[in-house]
């Protein structure tokens, strides 16, 4: 624990802190109006057992001085998305939401789904905690404003004729002329409008648009608008909870579990229409409170929403909103109000936000259940058909994946209480029949298996005589695994047995599970043992085979296609990465460039004369 004298040195100022364990990771970060009284006061009372956890580790404490608390609020969110801290409130997996993103960059913009959100020149709507909501939502905005769905900057195809969204009222076609990229940008004006919520300004556009094609008796563009209106105010009124008056806000409900969950849910309000509902999950290992829990949900979601609104309703529980509204609206660069909502639709929107945040937090406790009695009923649906003395909490599975004997590699991966442990997952070079081991190229899986399991063996030999502390320690293979399991049939079981025999000397059991029609192999057993495929265990023994040649096949493709981008253009100088880029889109392929004339190479963008006559004899020095 960090002395008194140590903590008393700590500024008396507004700003962040970071609580670091003794191999220097940031395991908690904290903001406060003073450094030194915050500090002092999480080891003078340390209020949840989470608490007294997080003092136990703490070996040294960083601290930045900031202006003012809003400032120290905002840094404090940065260094939780750095640092991810243990004990910190966090959103689960919060860069894999959804988005809808708006391509302005282009002359005629697609809206499409991504879960990225870093390109300039692109505007993105959400997060999104749903997304087969973003993708219903784009269906309705397609038909309603008619943008292309085709890839690429430009719009169309090399047919040079529309594509069947033309025909059936869903584009405009753009490809062809159709539109002008005046036109096209109004409708993607409209998507923004229907995105911000500004649902008024689509139902006036509309009319207006309607109106104009009936006085100039165009009628059918007419009756396309009125469409078009109609669907606006189907979908509208199918999701109105409160009157117009009720303007536009967002109404944000937690729900704080006892075993460090929480749930936050997000209810979009724009011109009195319920525009989304979002629902996300959080880590509370720390314990927070409502209050704590609504503060750093609140800060991290408006840090990647690209729409902050004026107001913000939110729970009584939240009493000190000043700090926050001021560091939203430094955001906004406009005024947010953060209040609590006393009566009226306001109170029952936040009232109906409550009652889902609460729903939300026990389905995930029931589904947290079932799939913890699931994988309870699997093991020891294992165990006993394996005969095994004690439940298999760790397996590990092992599968080789090859393409004709060239770089084959294997795979490791490791499930714990029948769930992936993935930073225990490994990968193995096979050196059987590759560049080490010339004198045999042909495939041979039962030697690849024998070399790779005994390379398992020897580095779980080693690591006894590791500290857990030494560098050269790994948790993975210093762990004694209660059941092997490898990829294949009776001929990959015997070279596994013949490489694990230490391991069985120590009780760990050895089996093998073949694909075609999932025999389990075990040893001193003349006939495979069937499984019924609707029980939990051959369930789970597929699944840990599975996910083995998955990691396995991954890996080697990863290695057959940085040996396939190797060439000759590597070696040779002046030819950097963008260089090659060139010569392979100008030729098409490597042999071309090999075939090219001194004058073809001169024709190559960016390629000085100098250069392509360098090139030219050095292609031919080769010899090739």
């Amino acid at each position: 624990m960090i002395p008194a004298d140590r903590r008393r040195e700590l500024p008396d100022e507004p700003g962040v802190y970071l609580f670091r364990n003794a191999s220097g990771r940031v395991i908690y970060v904290g903001k406060a109006k003073s450094i030194r009284k915050r500090v002092a006061s999480h080891f003078s009372n340390p209020s949840t057992r989470a608490g007294s956890d997080l003092l136990g580790m703490i070996d040294h404490i960083e601290a930045l001085v900031v202006h003012t608390e809003a400032e120290a609020l905002l840094a404090e969110q940065n260094f939780i998305k750095q640092y991810k801290p243990r004990f910190n409130i966090r959103l689960r997996d919060d860069k894999s939401y959804p988005y809808i993103a708006i391509s302005l960059d282009e002359d005629f913009p697609r809206v499409y789904f991504t879960r990225e959100r870093h390109r300039r020149d692109r505007a993105y709507f959400g997060p999104y905690s749903n997304a087969k909501r973003v993708r219903s939502t784009l269906e309705v905005l397609g038909k309603v404003f008619m943008f292309r769905s085709c890839d690429g900057p430009e719009p169309g195809r090399r047919s040079g004729s529309p594509c069947l969204d033309y025909y059936i009222k869903r584009c405009e076609a753009p490809c062809v002329g159709y539109v002008s990229r005046e036109e096209y940008r109004r409708g993607i004006d409209g998507v923004i409008d229907f995105l911000s919520g500004r649902y008024k300004e689509i139902e006036r556009a509309l009319k207006r648009a309607m109106k104009q094609a009936s006085d100039e008796q165009r009628f059918e563009d007419a009756a396309r608008e009125r469409n078009r209106l109609r669907a606006v105010h189907s979908l509208l009124e199918r999701q109105r909870v409160a009157n117009d008056s009720v303007g536009t806000l967002d109404a944000i409900a937690v729900a704080v579990g006892d075993d460090a969950d929480a749930n936050a849910q997000v209810f979009q309000i724009r011109d009195g229409v319920l525009s989304d509902r979002q629902s996300f999950y959080l880590d509370n290992e720390a314990g927070g409170s409502i209050a704590d829990v609504a503060e750093a949900f609140i800060l991290q979601y408006y840090s990647s929403t690209m729409m902050i609104p004026p107001l913000l309703i939110v729970q009584r529980e939240l009493e000190d909103t000043t700090v926050l509204a001021e560091a939203l609206t430094a955001r906004r660069d406009a005024t947010v109000e953060i209040r609590a909502a006393e009566r009226g639709d306001k109170r029952r929107i936040l009232e109906l936000a409550e009652r889902n945040a609460l729903l939300a937090l026990d389905q995930e406790k029931l589904r947290s259940e079932r799939r913890r009695q699931q994988r309870v009923e699997a093991l020891d649906g294992l165990q006993q058909a394996l005969g095994l003395d004690t439940v298999p909490l760790r397996i590990e599975c092992f599968d080789i994946s090859t393409l004709m004997g060239t770089n084959t590699v294997a795979s490791m991966v490791v499930f714990e209480g029948a769930a992936p442990k993935k930073s225990d997952y490994r990968r193995f070079k096979v050196w059987v029949g590759s560049e080490r081991d010339p004198s045999d190229r042909a495939p041979d899986d039962f030697a690849a298996m024998e070399e790779v399991l005994g390379r398992r063996f020897a580095r779980w030999e080693r690591q006894r005589d590791v500290s857990p502390h030494d560098k050269e320690y790994d948790s993975s293979f210093a762990a004694l695994p209660n059941l092997v399991v490898i990829d294949g049939g009776k001929g990959q079981l015997s070279a596994g047995l013949r490489a694990l025999q230490g391991f069985r000397d120590r009780g760990v059991v050895v089996v093998s599970l073949a694909k075609r029609i999932e025999e389990l192999f075990i040893p001193g057993r003349a006939a495979p043992l069937a499984l019924a495929h609707d029980t939990p265990e051959l369930q789970l023994l597929q699944r840990v085979r599975d996910e083995a040649h998955r990691f396995a096949i991954t890996h080697h493709r990863q290695r057959r296609d940085q040996a396939m981008t190797t060439s000759i253009l590597d070696e040779l100088p002046g030819v950097g990465p963008a260089r090659k880029r060139a010569l392979l889109t100008h030729f098409g392929s490597p042999d071309a460039i090999l075939a090219a004339s001194r004058e073809e190479l001169e024709a190559v963008p960016g390629l000085s004369g100098k250069l392509a006559g360098r090139l030219y004899r050095e292609l031919h020095k080769t010899g090739v």
